[in-house]
Order: C-alpha cells, then sequence, then structure tokens
C-alpha cells in the first residue's frame, strides 16, 4: 500500500471540529446524527464550524462503530391502504425531525415475507423497528426480534398480551360508539361489514356486539358479513348484507375502505348512502371526506398515530430499559352525509 507524501495534510477529525466549535466530542457527534438533545444554538455553531473547516461526516463508519445505524424499519402489512400511507407520513415526520430516515417495507399480508423483511432490517442494522404484523403472526416474533438487540413497536395490530410496546387504537370504543349512534338514529337492524381473523377485528366486532347489547337488540349472525378488509370486500360485504330478511338499514365497516366499497355497491343498486342506508368507516383516512357522499367515519387520526408510535420507539431508543411504552388513540365519530 502507498503512503501520503510526507507533507500530505493530516484528514480533519471529530475533535477538529470540537476545538473549533468549542464543545466536546460526544456533542459534535450528537450534532452530526441530528440528534434533538443539542440546543439548535449550539448545534448550528457546531454545523457552523465543520463547515468552515471542510469537514465531512462519515455516517457509515460511524454506524459500523456503533453496530446500528440511523435507519428506522418501518414493516407495513398493506400499503395499498391509505391508512397506512397516512400514518407512515406521520411516523416520517417524526423520525426526521429527529435525525433518522426510514426503510419502509410492504409485507402484503405474507408471513413468508414479513420474515425475509425482518432479517433484511437486521442485517441493515437498523436502529430500531415498527410493525404492524401480518394476520396470524405468532407472538415469539417479539421475543425474536428482542433478541437481535433491536427496539421493536408494534404498531395496529396487537399480539396479544405481553410486554412489548404499542401503538395502536381504541378499536372496540370506536365500533361501540358508531353501532349505538347508528341504533339511536332508528336503525334496529345495523350490520357489521369486513374484517378477518386477529386481536383488531375481534376488538372492533366485540364494540359493535356490546351496543347492541346495551340497547336490547339480538344479535343476528345474518348481518354479520367478514370480508377482507378492501374496497372489493366492502362492496361484496354489502351486496350480501342487503339480502338480508328483514333487511338492514345500516352498517359499521372494520374500515374506511370496505366502506367505501359498500358506497359503490349502494351506488350500483340505485341507493344512495344516508337516505336509504347508511353507513359508518374506520380510522379517519383523508379520502373519506371526498368520497360520494362523504363518509361518516370513526376518527383516530392516522397522522397522529403514526407521530405517536415514532415517539414512543424514539424514547425506547433513549431509555432501552423503562418499562413498556404505549399509545391507544381515542376514537371520535366524525359525522357526515353518509348517516
Amino acid at each position: 500500500m502507498r503512503k501520503p507524501p510526507a507533507n500530505a495534510p493530516r484528514p480533519l477529525t471529530i475533535m477538529d471540529v470540537a476545538r473549533a466549535a468549542d464543545v466536546s466530542k460526544s456533542t459534535v457527534s450528537l450534532v452530526l446524527q441530528g440528534s434533538p438533545l443539542i440546543s439548535e444554538q449550539t448545534s448550528a455553531r457546531v454545523r457552523k464550524a465543520a463547515a468552515r473547516l471542510g469537514y465531512v461526516y462519515n455516517r457509515r463508519a460511524a454506524d459500523l462503530r456503533r453496530k446500528s445505524g440511523n435507519a428506522i424499519g418501518v414493516v407495513i402489512n398493506d400499503l395499498m391502504n391509505p391508512f397506512f400511507a397516512e400514518v407512515l407520513v406521520g411516523i416520517e415526520r417524526k423520525l426526521t425531525a429527529a435525525g433518522y430516515i426510514t426503510l419502509m417495507s410492504n409485507t402484503n399480508e405474507s408471513a413468508d415475507l414479513q420474515e425475509k423483511v425482518l432479517r433484511s432490517m437486521r442485517e441493515h442494522h437498523v436502529a430500531g423497528i415498527i410493525l404492524c404484523p401480518v394476520l396470524d403472526t405468532p407472538p415469539r416474533l417479539v421475543k425474536q426480534v428482542r433478541s437481535w438487540g433491536i427496539p421493536l413497536l408494534v404498531l395496529v395490530r396487537s399480539l396479544g398480551m405481553g410486554g412489548y410496546d404499542y401503538a395502536g387504537s381504541d378499536n372496540e370504543r370506536g365500533t361501540y360508539l358508531a353501532t349505538e349512534y347508528l341504533v339511536a338514529r332508528g336503525h334496529p337492524r345495523v350490520g357489521f361489514l369486513g374484517g378477518q381473523t386477529g386481536v383488531v377485528f375481534d376488538d372492533r366486532l366485540r364494540g359493535y356486539r356490546q351496543a347492541l347489547k346495551k340497547h336490547g337488540l339480538a344479535e343476528d349472525a345474518a348481518l354479520i358479513r367478514i370480508a377482507k378488509p378492501s374496497r372489493q370486500g366492502g362492496h361484496d360485504a354489502l351486496l350480501d348484507l342487503l339480502k338480508a330478511a328483514p333487511p338492514a338499514t345500516a352498517a359499521v365497516c372494520y374500515n374506511d375502505i370496505v366502506a367505501l366499497g359498500a358506497l359503490a355497491a349502494l351506488g350500483e343498486r340505485g341507493l344512495i348512502a344516508g337516505r336509504d342506508f347508511s353507513i359508518i368507516g374506520f380510522d379517519g383516512i383523508l379520502d373519506t371526506a371526498y368520497s360520494n357522499p362523504p363518509l361518516s367515519t370513526v376518527d383516530i387520526r392516522p397522522g397522529g398515530l403514526g407521530e405517536a408510535a415514532a415517539s414512543l420507539l424514539l424514547e425506547r431508543l433513549q431509555h432501552p430499559s423503562s418499562g413498556r411504552l404505549s399509545y391507544v388513540a381515542e376514537p371520535s365519530l366524525l359525522l357526515r352525509q353518509s348517516t
């Protein structure tokens, strides 16, 4: 290997920046990593000193020294659902402000793909993982990721009892509010559309059932139409629900995408939501304000949920040994013309 000439300039180091900015080496390191722990005034002084000296931060080398990078893995089960796109925007907004980048992957409800993606995140030395698990993900996955030394936050779909960090919503309360509203509006035959196996589905169905029970209404299996949580699923489920006898006059939907599919089915039959049949979705995605007619929904503020999830993971990174962290969004009814 050729040696540099004797008169070659010495490479700049982080210590040079620290001396020029009159701060410690660790302070410079935190500033260059984009840490929010350093005041903006000090950060500006450090960045100005680095620019004046011509110092360029080698992030890759720093990542190798730490054995983890400034990237957070975000693994989503269904990015075709705009709910998750809005959640992801909230996550990225918070992580970017804290100096992290997002490595995003869509598993498309595939357990095999989820396993491959998680292992790839590990190989890329991500600092943490936010995971919305695919259906029927075993709870042991939490222990597996922990064994890698990577902080994990489970998003939206819980994995049963456990001490893992979690961000989601009070699903049972949400469908309870929606069902109770429809019953109080004079709908004794309220259907439930969409959803499949899993804790989230069970919670939402339980809220629906509790509202019926409170009002002394018997549950009718013909009014519960299980379907994929998609537009097609909602479309087909609504058409099936219309065959029930006595007929249903309203429906609570598993999510907004199901509800939008149900709206389309009503249109095909020449029915108008809000006049001939009432529909309430669940999630509060932006598209619901611009459907025809605008859709009533259980609003859990997807972007805010994403920000909360990112905040919890950042807190875990700051305090690795703290107790379980959780955020549960309180749902509210956002009423529009579909009811």
